[in-house]
């Protein structure tokens, strides 16, 4: 066995029990399906946290980091309505990882989209075995990066030193409506944005304890820093040119390397370094490199 880290797997907990009280979330075993707010989540291999350990095992991949699928955002839900699912997604991931002899490290979601919401998600949580956070790049029109109202969560990671995974959550383009395009290209484009965000606000520089990963190679954030850079260093407007610059923040960020082509790869060691590609499966989806 190798000592091969996984920063890129996702599973979603099931305790029928419980589920069966939570408003618009349904677990139907016998077809092991999940309908959350109407919507089948289907794919077998998310409930079932032994079929990623043996493929963990054929592989040689000594642990992986794990996180929600995008499905169970539910980034739509009230406030009244968010806190009890994020308090089941917590509990439960973090069991189900528990039980894993080690294999499983849990990442603690936090809703993004309800800023009035993450203090108490961290107070509860922040300190009851979890080994990073995971964010939702975008999905909400209330998620913006670069919102003063993420500073204290910001300080809460740096003072920790936190590992914190940037994935997507829905883009809302109604374009990208066909040929699978919410995926395909909303997916990058949201973990863009965020990441563009916080260089453009010098989050990572003010809080270099944080060690952000970006989802799917970076998304288009690394193909994009030149053109911020560019941006910085003619003083478009609207840029803060006390900022740290773009191409030097980049430097600061971790990714998967889930990019889909070796030319991509090798640019991306040019622009964040070697050592900070890591490996990420996106296990079980089809868009991973499992």
């Amino acid at each position: 066995m190798t000592d091969l880290v996984d920063v890129h797997a996702h599973l979603a907990p099931i305790n029928a029990v419980r589920l069966a009280s939570i408003q618009g979330v349904e677990w139907r075993p016998a077809e092991n399906v999940m309908v959350l707010d109407g919507h089948r989540l289907g794919m077998r291999a998310l409930f079932e946290p032994q079929q990623l350990v043996r493929w963990m095992d054929q592989r040689g991949v000594a642990r992986a980091l794990v996180s929600i699928p995008p499905p169970l955002y539910r980034q739509d839900l009230p406030s009244s309505q968010a806190l009890p699912w994020v308090t089941y997604l917590a509990e439960e991931l973090l069991a189900m990882c528990a039980a894993s002899g080690g294999r499983l490290g849990a990442l603690l979601h936090l809703p993004m989209e309800h800023p009035d919401l993450i203090a108490t998600t961290l107070n509860e949580f922040g300190d009851a075995g979890f080994e990073g956070i995971a964010l939702a790049a975008g999905g909400h029109p209330n998620i913006d990066y670069a919102d003063a109202c993420y500073e204290l969560m910001w300080s809460w990671m740096d003072d920790r030193g936190s590992f914190v995974f940037v994935h997507p959550g829905a883009c809302r383009d109604p374009r990208l409506d066909r040929f699978y395009l919410e995926n395909l290209v909303g997916n990058p484009y949201e973990t863009g944005v965020a990441a563009a965000m916080l260089v453009m606000k010098s989050v990572p520089s003010r809080y270099p304890g944080i060690r952000f990963c970006l989802a799917h190679a970076g998304g288009v954030f690394t193909t994009l820093v030149g053109r911020l850079q560019r941006g910085f260093d003619t003083a478009r407007p609207g840029v803060d040119l006390n900022a740290e610059a773009p191409m030097q923040a980049a430097r600061r960020f971790y990714v998967d390397g889930i990019a889909h082509h070796p030319a991509l790869i090798q640019m991306i060691k040019d622009i964040v370094g070697d050592d900070h590609v890591l490996f990420g499966s996106d296990w079980p989806f089809p868009m991973g490199i499992t």
